[in-house]
């Protein structure tokens, strides 16, 4: 079965959070994002469901533009560490179920953390097209652009796949299976086909919309 499609309010539509949005966007979810800025909102309103001009750290700004609605936010807020702070917080207090943020330093990064963020981004680290595919679908652990459109992605197996075989998943063409990390032990794939446990992290290599195809249909 598929994965259903989530909904995502990226705050901060600079360098980053418009590539996050945009990305997003594409694999098909349905995308709120916010900005102080007009022109960034503008920018980005034919290519995401909703885009609004608003002050993330204005809760009542938030709860009005309906953030209370979406499962994921992403704070992406610049040079501002009070605003990207505050508005982090105003998304935990509104409830939302998941909330990413990028940071611009190890200071910032450490109150983030502090402050409940379930993931920090330092985009030095970790490319906008990268966070969006981990934010798009949660089993995407962590994903590597080799060039020419090749990828390397690390899969989380779920519970629901415990005790199936390696070949009883959906791979299409085109995917190459690397191996399995089961905690410390690397499990060779090319002559053995495991029984799947829970947490075993599968390592694919393929074209990106091939894996992300994969992805959604585990």
């Amino acid at each position: 079965m598929g994965k259903e499609n989530r909904s995502f309010v990226v705050v901060g539509l600079g360098a980053f959070g418009s590539v996050v949005a945009t990305e997003l966007a594409r694999f098909g979810n349905r995308v709120l994002g916010i900005d102080r800025d007009q022109k960034r909102v503008a920018a980005l309103a034919e290519q995401l469901s909703n885009a609004v001009i608003l002050d993330a750290t204005d809760e009542g700004a938030l709860r009005e533009a309906g953030v209370d609605r979406y499962d994921v936010g992403l704070v992406s807020i610049g040079n501002d560490l009070e605003s990207s702070v505050i508005a982090a917080m105003n998304l935990r207090l509104i409830g939302i179920e998941t909330i990413w943020a990028k940071a611009e330093s190890r200071t910032h990064h450490r109150i983030l953390s502090k402050i409940g963020a379930d993931r920090v981004v330092l985009p030095g680290l970790e490319m906008g097209r990268h966070a969006a595919q981990m934010l798009n679908n949660p089993a995407v652990q962590d994903y590597v652009s080799l060039g020419n459109g090749f990828s390397v992605v690390n899969l989380l197996i779920p519970e629901r796949l415990k005790g199936k075989k390696l070949s009883d998943l959906p791979f299409g063409t085109g995917i190459t299976r690397l191996g399995i990390m089961r905690g410390t032990e690397y499990i060779d794939l090319r002559e053995r086909d495991p029984v799947l446990l829970t947490n075993d992290r599968l390592l694919l290599l393929g074209k990106r919309v091939e894996l992300t195809q994969f992805g959604d249909r585990l």
